[in-house]
């Protein structure tokens, strides 16, 4: 049944229709063909939404887009453009930094390359960085979005894991810090060796001018994570404090945001949420079948087979992660791919929130890679370059990020560290 149901589900996504569709379709086949209770599927599809902390999506997700409607991601941009301009290579740490703390409010990649997207790449160009260049380096960093808490991707491999949700989003900061480490590193050697960009020196008084300005939304984040992992607040109580925030200081601090255009807002936020929790919805249903065609037991006597020892298999994990993500949309990869492989990292002892957080973070990375990474389209949409161009200028960064996997499958510290340090 398993194998039945994953082959339409490809065979419908190859062909062009819409993922949720896609999986929908395929489940609704599956359980017809095999004569399964029907009444188990709307029972089922019911109870995977019957849970709080799933509000958070599209309130996230509406942050993120008055975010970049009422220009709080132009003033993160600004306030650490001001910071590390004189440094070469600045702009593009600006990028990566940008990315972060874009991250800590919206918690989405695609509303990372949307909102700042257009913002870096013009500034990058402007300052003698090649295009293509400065759009790979947006692409790459928007994935520090969906690992940075409060990523939408780490709530829903949360929930679905059954895992706690705020200890899930603290362990997201070791892995974010260090690929952002890794990032910087690399955009310092390329623009150093090929000379881009310029250096540009401003005044203290100037640095202090424009931080002032951007003072609110450099707080969002703080006040968003810090009510989170104090206690104060749930996860989704958060989510609805970004959007109060980031609708207040948009339309009353810096006036850039009409009433008038949230509705749409709304609407947009809507629509891809629905989109999501749909997916959300029926593979509930698939990991059902699943469990009836006992596809973790098979898995893991199948991983086991080749080793026990947990870093060994947290790279085969990677390697599954990485490939999958480079046809699978992250959100269904994660509903799927969980009730099939965490059993078997328990089983060899794995913290749970080190394999949710580590499959999230290579997950995420898929974003950005051909044929059906999210992130690499709208970045190629946004910059008008081929999608060759992006993946070709993108290179030195996906070699970074391979021996960052390799390093964090191996050192389950960089979760576990912060997650007890924070929760």
């Amino acid at each position: 049944m398993s194998v039945v149901l994953m082959l339409i589900f490809f065979v419908m996504s190859l062909i062009g229709i819409p993922l949720a569709l896609s999986l929908g379709l395929s489940v609704v086949v599956t359980v017809v063909s095999y004569g399964l209770p029907v009444t188990v599927v709307g029972r089922l599809m019911y109870t995977s939404m019957n849970s709080f902390l799933l509000v958070a999506v599209p309130l996230f997700i509406l942050a993120g887009l008055v975010m970049g409607k009422g220009g709080v991601s132009d003033q993160i941009f600004g306030a650490a453009n001001s910071i590390v301009s004189r440094m070469r290579g600045g702009l593009g740490h600006v990028n990566i930094i940008a990315s972060f703390i874009f991250g800590g409010i919206s918690g989405s990649s695609v509303a990372d390359v949307g909102s700042l997207g257009p913002l870096e790449i013009k500034a990058m160009t402007d300052q003698g960085y090649p295009k293509d260049y400065s759009a790979a380096l947006t692409m790459v960093s928007a994935t520090l979005s969906s690992i940075v808490p409060p990523s939408i991707l780490m709530i829903i491999a949360a929930v679905t894991a059954n895992q706690s949700v705020s200890a899930c989003l603290a362990g997201g900061f070791g892995p974010a810090i260090l690929l952002s480490f890794m990032f910087m590193v690399v955009n310092s050697y390329i623009s150093i060796k090929k000379k881009y960009g310029t250096v540009t020196k401003l005044s203290f008084k100037k640095i202090v001018k424009i931080n002032a300005k951007a003072f609110p939304s450099l707080l969002s984040p703080v006040i968003i994570l810090f009510g989170m992992f104090s206690g104060i607040i749930t996860p989704t109580e958060a989510a609805a404090l970004a959007v109060v925030y980031t609708l207040l200081i948009s339309h009353f601090f810096y006036r850039t945001l009409d009433w008038k255009e949230l509705p749409k807002q709304i609407i947009s936020a809507g629509v891809t949420a629905g989109t999501i929790l749909f997916i959300a919805m029926t593979a509930s249903v698939a990991t059902y079948i699943f469990a009836i065609d006992q596809l973790p037991v098979k898995v893991s006597a199948l991983i086991l087979g080749i080793s026990q020892n947990q870093g060994i298999v947290m790279l085969v994990f990677g390697g599954v992660f990485i490939l999958i993500g480079m046809f699978m949309d992250a959100t269904a990869a994660i509903l799927l791919i969980t009730p099939v492989l965490l059993p078997t990292a328990q089983q060899i002892g794995i913290h749970p929130v080190h394999f949710v957080v580590f499959m999230v973070t290579s997950l995420s990375i898929g974003l950005t890679t051909p044929p059906v990474g999210v992130c690499l389209f709208a970045t190629s949409l946004v910059s008008k370059l081929k999608i060759e161009q992006l993946v070709k200028a993108a290179v030195p960064f996906f070699i970074c990020i391979v021996v960052f996997l390799i390093t964090y499958a191996l050192v389950p510290g960089i979760t576990l560290v912060p997650m007890n340090l924070l929760t």
